[in-house]
């Protein structure tokens, strides 16, 4: 599946949407440059689930758990930027069985640790951010531009229909 999401609003949206699709043992691994709304999809998704605690960017941290406030699996948010195998993160010691989890950064390391995966890639706009930066002297406020994002959602292994129809499709504004 391949959808445009127009704004930050819509990716949270997007996440509280993919929400209701999870059960404990499914993992979401995010791809996608600084910037790109991988923490705001994240923070939907918390959102979605009914978690506990703020769902911010484990990069300091590596991993952060968010149990439920309603009686359904924790949410594990990993941040793999600075890992360096599939043997690092599973050192992390997480319950993926009971758990749902989303690790950032986390494309090639999953051998071994599942046997089914949602791949999500947000693309954000290149032209349009380099065309901000001429504009905008904060470099971080160029990464927060509110800019339309691609999202591709491809599923792996035996938990995801090969195909989605676009059912959780995000709707804009």
């Amino acid at each position: 599946m391949r959808a445009v999401i127009p704004d930050a609003d819509s990716m949270h949206e997007f996440g509280r949407t993919v929400a209701g699709l999870l059960q404990a043992g499914d993992l979401i691994v995010l791809t996608g440059p600084l910037g790109a709304g991988k923490t705001t999809f994240t923070r939907g998704l918390g959102e979605g689930l009914q978690v506990r605690g703020s769902v911010t960017s484990p990069t300091f941290v590596l991993a952060r758990t968010h149990p439920s406030t309603i009686g359904g699996p924790p949410l594990v948010h990993v941040d793999a930027y600075r890992l360096g195998s599939a043997l690092e993160l599973d050192d992390l010691d997480i319950d993926f069985v009971r758990s749902i989890v989303v690790v950032e950064w986390g494309r090639g390391m999953l051998n071994g640790i599942a046997d089914s995966w949602l791949d999500i890639e947000i693309e954000r706009p290149v032209g349009a951010s380099q065309a901000a930066a001429s504009v905008v002297a904060d470099e971080a406020e160029v990464l927060d531009l509110d800019e339309p994002r691609t999202v591709t959602v491809t599923p792996h292994g035996p938990r995801w229909p090969k195909e989605f129809d676009g059912d959780f499709a995000p709707t804009g504004p």
